[in-house]
């Protein structure tokens, strides 16, 4: 069995939810989103720092207070 490694809290309603698979942390955040208005977070302690980081940039989270608007790696607003 393969260690869970993305955590999603919600200070909201005091949730906690582990999950094997980023794809699934995503549609759980998604959902917790659409269903209650909350605005859940997730860590992923396995990742570089320089991957985050970079994520962080590249605009991945979605949030405007974390995305480097100046960086090469933005991608832009969809």
């Amino acid at each position: 069995m393969s260690e869970k490694r993305v955590t999603v809290t919600c200070a909201d309603c005091n949730l906690s939810e582990t999950f094997d698979s980023l794809g699934t942390a995503r549609e759980f955040v998604e959902d917790h989103r659409t269903e209650t208005g909350h605005e859940p977070t997730w860590q992923l302690p396995e990742l570089a720092a320089g991957v985050q980081r970079a994520g962080d940039e590249a605009g991945v989270c979605g949030r405007p207070g974390c995305t480097d608007t100046d960086s090469p790696l933005y991608r832009g607003e969809e």
